[in-house]
């Protein structure tokens, strides 16, 4: 039931990009998270959709360390779901990474007290539960769509839009 919901959306924000469904267990989705992180940059939004439990925030703990890798920097001790703060942030070198969940918020006026608009292009951000935001995002930003959906306690359906130029 949630899944189809997300996959509703997930098709009406990618009708004109290419996407990908691919079957993962954890080793197959690292492999996958290593790749996004050799193409990922500066400005670049992952969003995050699939019901609670389906692996958004491993998908996102999975780039990051393969971000601190790339850039050869020690990674931090945890990568945590960003639920009850709504956002954590990571320094690397020279710029963040910023981890949003947008799970509790309710209304979009509450995106203006978080600032959530005003750093996208200075960051690689990735956004869990962004349909508050994507009006906003289509409007302003390019941005990736991660669509995940649990099989079995092992394997997760993922379907994406990252094609990166």
């Amino acid at each position: 039931m949630g899944e189809d919901r997300f996959s509703r959306l997930f098709k009406k924000l990618t009708l004109n990009l290419s996407e990908e469904t691919i079957n993962l267990d954890l080793k197959g989705l690292e492999s996958f998270c290593q790749n996004i992180s050799l193409n990922i940059k500066l400005g670049d939004i992952i969003c995050l959709f699939g019901e609670l439990g389906s692996g958004k925030t491993t998908l996102v703990r999975y780039i990051i360390n393969s971000i601190y890798t790339k850039n050869k920097t020690k990674k931090p001790k945890t990568i945590k779901s960003p639920s009850f703060p709504i956002l954590l942030t990571y320094e690397i070198n020279n710029f963040e990474i910023y981890h949003y969940d947008l799970y509790r918020i309710s209304k979009r006026s509450e995106l203006s007290e978080i600032n959530i608009l005003e750093e996208l292009n200075n960051s690689i951000t990735f956004i869990e539960w962004p349909e508050i935001i994507i009006d906003d995002l289509k409007k302003d930003f390019n941005f990736y769509s991660i669509d995940l959906a649990i099989i079995n306690e092992h394997t997760r359906k993922i379907k994406h839009n990252l094609i990166f130029n």
